[in-house]
């Protein structure tokens, strides 16, 4: 079939899954053609399509052809980029107060995930994941890590297609890199970068976490990523205060914020689990549920002397003695 005739049959397709469906006559004033080449186009969507029925138009006598919606479903999937597009718009828009509008894009954006077909739509899915974090990294202020292009395109790969990865990978107290074979399950965010991976060599099957920038080399494999059974990216990301989870698993942690940081504090959402408290003297109680203690010891320096931790001990331990007050502006 010519790239011509692709795209007469595709623009007829559509208009025979419309409401009416569509007539001979329609077809030859659509495609400017003749009589004859609008038979041959609907005998062709027939061949294509076996769904399409053929009617008669009440008004006229004359015959028209129509298409269930559903069947040219597959041809009106949005891309991987559209759909990165949409949850885009609905952050600026809830940066810039647009609630409502917000609220609709979610709604819609849920109605077209809804629409696709189930194969489909699990890979597409993966595909806008991918994006977002890299148009999310891409778009990040402040210092970061040097990426390299050329494992960032392998990472981004491995995800998409469902492939193993070999990387060159330097952990942070190894002299050497060394190689591992990897079944890539996602990437976090933060400081740094992380993959999130199993690695093939060890029988655990462990889900651990692989530095981006501690990667020197990555090859896309042939063979199929093996899959942690039941794994859930965002629900294992809610297990860490951040990208970078440090041994001692997860930790009840308290943190009290001074009466003057409140108004800061309340803005913050520093754990999806996290719950607030008012005190009577004003300050604020913040608990949630995380493993990271490392990364706290971070996030909390920058509050300096407006924070207090309360449990658990070993991070009221870690803080101890670098809290200040000559800070001139909080988080």
């Amino acid at each position: 079939m010519s790239y011509r005739n692709a795209i007469d049959l595709l623009t007829i397709a559509a208009r025979a899954a419309s409401a009416r469906g569509v007539s001979l006559a329609e077809i030859e004033e659509t495609l400017e053609r003749n009589y004859r080449t609008a038979q041959r186009v609907i005998d062709a969507l027939g061949r294509l399509y076996p769904e399409l029925e053929r009617l008669k138009d009440e008004e006229t006598g004359c015959a028209r052809w129509r298409l269930p919606r559903t069947a040219l479903a597959p041809l009106l999937v949005p891309t991987a980029d559209e759909l990165a597009a949409l949850v885009l718009a609905e952050e600026s828009l809830a940066v810039n107060g647009g609630v409502d509008h917000v609220q609709a894009l979610r709604s819609l954006h849920a109605k077209i995930l809804a629409l696709i077909p189930d194969e489909r739509g699990r890979r597409i899915e993966t595909d806008e994941e991918v994006l977002l974090l890299a148009l999310g990294h891409a778009t990040r202020p402040g210092p970061r890590p040097v990426s390299r292009e050329a494992v960032d395109l392998a990472i981004s790969e491995a995800l998409k297609g469902g492939s193993q990865l070999r990387i060159r990978y330097r952990g942070w107290h190894d002299e050497a890199s060394r190689e591992r074979t990897v079944s890539p399950h996602g990437l976090l965010l933060g400081t740094r970068r992380y993959l999130v991976a199993v690695d093939m060599d060890k029988v655990d099957g462990t889900v651990r976490h692989y530095r981006v920038d501690g990667i020197d080399e990555a090859t896309v494999l042939p063979a199929m990523a093996v899959r942690t059974e039941a794994f859930d990216l965002e629900a294992h990301a809610m297990t860490g205060f951040g990208s970078y989870q440090d041994g001692g698993g997860v930790r009840d942690v308290v943190w009290r914020f001074a009466p003057q940081a409140v108004r800061w504090a309340e803005g913050f959402s520093f754990h999806p689990t996290q719950t607030m408290e008012h005190e009577p003297d004003g300050s604020l109680i913040v608990r949630f549920r995380a493993a990271g203690l490392l990364e706290m010891c971070w996030h909390l320096y920058m509050w300096g002397d407006a924070v207090e931790v309360v449990a658990p001990v070993e991070l009221a331990t870690m803080t101890a003695g670098h809290r200040r007050g000559d800070f001139p502006a909080l988080p």
